[in-house]
């Protein structure tokens, strides 16, 4: 019998999050669905420190920030990014995704969340409209991993968020090894992902919420294909 799939989950856990209690749903029919076993490892930010996150098959950075240790999450992103290894971020993940890379990719040390930080650079700002439990459409790049993924060019998703990509750095963002591929019907960015990575992608909407509805996630999929593959 092959071994597990070892899964890391980096955040916070709350029982009262929408996306905490559909991220095991999603992960449960994405295993049914590859027949894998896998082990699921949640790991609070504050024991990030003791723990050796090289041993995982693939990270993903959950929704619900801020993160009790925001240092620990921007180092998991960085060392995710810079390894190879498969990483999935949705929500608090994207926005700590996008705030790691214009540091150390971009050399924007000044790169804020307006969420927790003052001053600087404010990359993640506040939305212009709450998408606190809403829903809404997603359009994404033609060829991207996450168009392959979906088997289409558009999709309804579920968010809960009140903050994004700020649109005054959308365009600087992009510009680099960082693709953004999934934007919303205005044009703000809802989806970004490193092609010369194995697998990095990260997503404002929460397609884990899929599981809710008895659907599959295409994303919880190829976040695990990709793991398998790597292995």
């Amino acid at each position: 019998m092959p071994s597990p799939l070892h899964l890391s989950l980096v955040g916070d856990y709350r029982a009262d999050a929408v996306a905490h209690q559909a991220i095991p749903l999603a992960i449960e029919r994405a295993s049914r669905r590859l027949n894998l076993i896998v082990e699921t490892n949640w790991i609070a930010t504050d024991h990030l420190e003791q723990t050796d996150l090289t041993r995982s098959d693939a990270v993903w950075v959950v929704p619900g920030s801020p993160y009790r240790n925001d240092n620990g999450v921007f180092e998991t992103l960085r060392w995710a990014r810079e390894s190879g290894k498969p990483f999935l971020g949705s929500c608090g993940g994207f926005q700590y995704a996008v705030i790691e890379y214009a540091r150390n990719v971009l050399g924007w040390h000044d790169a804020r969340h307006a969420e927790t930080d003052t001053g600087g650079r404010m990359v993640i700002a506040p939305l212009s409209c709450s998408l606190v439990e809403q829903r809404g459409k997603v359009r994404f790049e033609a060829g991207s991993r996450i168009a392959l993924a979906y088997g289409t060019l558009e999709s309804d998703e579920g968010y809960h968020c009140n903050f994004g990509v700020n649109p005054e750095f959308s365009d600087a963002l992009g510009d680099n090894t960082l693709r953004i591929t999934a934007r919303d019907d205005a044009g703000d960015v809802r989806g970004v992902e490193l092609p010369d990575h194995p697998f990095y992608v990260a997503t404002l909407f929460q397609s884990e919420r899929a599981a809710l509805q008895e659907k599959d996630s295409p994303l919880v999929i190829a976040w695990m294909q990709a793991a398998l593959a790597q292995r």
